[in-house]
């Protein structure tokens, strides 16, 4: 499963090591009697008659977790838990491996690190019962609207609660039951006296519908997403609604490439589109031509021109694309990492057509190619190296030089130096 965002954060954890848990059968308990207060005729006109329910569904929530929490080490909860798993086995969710624990009321996932990373309640005291909380809290503010402080608080806590799970809902492969958390994450703090708008919890509840093949619910949270102005991490909410408003896709995508002239995937859907459309892409480089008119000094426009013309296979206009950027600001490495790749790929295309090629001097010139192709990226990789001061891209680069070197190693012991620097430096994560 891939990411759910561009940028999906570890969440604090939402539970306190130490805090006074009820057990179910108090919790449950708690809930009668706090459901009986409101029934009183007397009680039930008081704003803390339904603080208290809300505070014991949020106890009948807390019930199963125990003591618990997340990110807690394996040493920690051993400390503090007296039950034992009754099985404990290592399971595959969408980020790699856990070890799971199954006990009576919940599975606890460790990751390889030995931190409780996911809670999953398997017997739950009531159904429910953050949804009835956020009702009980939302009737003592209109009862009582000095008690917004309290009852903000309260559901501020209980959103963070329902992202919480939604995460963990994702993580463990239930991507529709992660979608209407973050939608309940969204609606907690939406309405008065909290009124806060979660665009992280809207445009998730989007991205995952979307994931599971819900476009008419995608298309409701990205048009809310749209509509107050957030657009995601490099835009994702343009190509997205692009997606799943048909109607509307070159309207987006337009837009959207004139507010986020670098994303990829709004790139792309642009490609696509004209392509699609009448076999003409004119209009792409009339709007990147509007964008270089507005900032001619941007050498990242003429970084995007060169994706596009990769994408159309116009290697040449490419790779002239991708040096303008050097010749606009010789410190912005992207022009030659986006010709270094270029002419990568290009060898790597070319290297499959040669094995699957049964002509000899067809697979000999085809193998000339891929050679000529291959020496062709390292010079332009080698000075996006010399110039990036970010390590992680420092080290991203120094994984194609080294393949590409690899290859030439025998040839000169100029390449063996250079494919021994470059292998250092991907075993070591450490660049000079």
């Amino acid at each position: 499963m891939k990411k759910i965002f561009i940028a999906l954060a570890l969440l604090a954890t939402t539970w306190v090591a130490g805090a006074q848990v009820k057990s179910p059968a108090e919790a449950k308990k708690m809930v009668d009697n706090a459901i009986s207060a409101t029934q009183n005729e007397k009680k039930a006109g008081k704003a803390n008659t339904w603080i208290n329910l809300g505070k014991a569904y949020v106890a009948a929530y807390e019930a199963p977790i125990g003591e618990v929490w997340q990110w807690a080490s394996k040493q920690e909860l051993s400390l503090i838990m007296k039950e034992q798993p009754t099985s404990v086995s290592n399971v595959e969710l969408a980020d790699g491996l856990y070890t799971k624990e199954v006990y009576a009321d919940k599975n606890l996932y460790f990751n390889q690190a030995g931190q409780l990373a996911v809670i999953e309640v398997t017997n739950p005291v009531l159904d429910n019962p953050l949804s009835k909380a956020v009702e009980a809290y939302t009737k003592a503010y209109s009862l009582d609207a000095k008690k917004a402080k309290d009852v903000t608080a309260a559901l501020s806590s209980i959103s963070s609660k329902f992202t919480t799970d939604a995460y963990n809902q994702y993580t463990l492969g239930h991507v529709a039951e992660a979608s209407v958390l973050f939608e309940k994450a969204a609606d907690a703090i939406a309405n008065p006296p909290v009124s806060r708008i979660d665009t992280n919890a809207i445009y998730n509840a989007g991205f995952t519908a979307l994931q599971v093949g819900n476009k008419a619910r995608a298309k409701t949270f990205l048009e809310r997403c749209y509509e107050i102005g957030y657009y995601a991490e490099g835009g994702e909410v343009f190509s997205k609604l692009a997606e799943v408003d048909t109607t509307k896709t070159r309207a987006y995508l337009e837009e959207g490439f004139t507010k986020f002239p670098q994303s990829q995937s709004i790139l792309i859907g642009l490609i696509n589109y004209y392509i699609k459309s009448d076999g003409n892409t004119t209009r792409l480089f009339e709007l990147l031509d509007m964008a270089k008119a507005n900032e001619p000094n941007n050498p990242s426009l003429y970084y995007v021109e060169g994706n596009i013309r990769t994408e159309l296979g116009e290697v040449e206009k490419a790779v002239e694309a991708y040096r303008k950027c050097a010749e606009i600001s010789p410190a912005y490495e992207y022009g030659y990492i986006g010709e270094g790749i270029l002419f990568y790929n290009r060898a790597v295309e070319l290297q499959d057509k040669a094995n699957n090629e049964i002509d000899d001097a067809k697979y000999m010139e085809l193998s000339k190619q891929f050679e000529e192709s291959l020496k062709n990226c390292i010079e332009p990789f080698e000075k996006a190296y010399q110039i990036t001061a970010d390590t992680v891209v420092k080290t991203s680069i120094a994984e194609y030089l080294k393949n590409a070197c690899y290859r030439f190693r025998d040839e000169s012991p100029e390449y063996m130096a250079k494919y021994e620097k470059y292998d250092k430096v991907v075993k070591t994560g450490v660049a000079d």
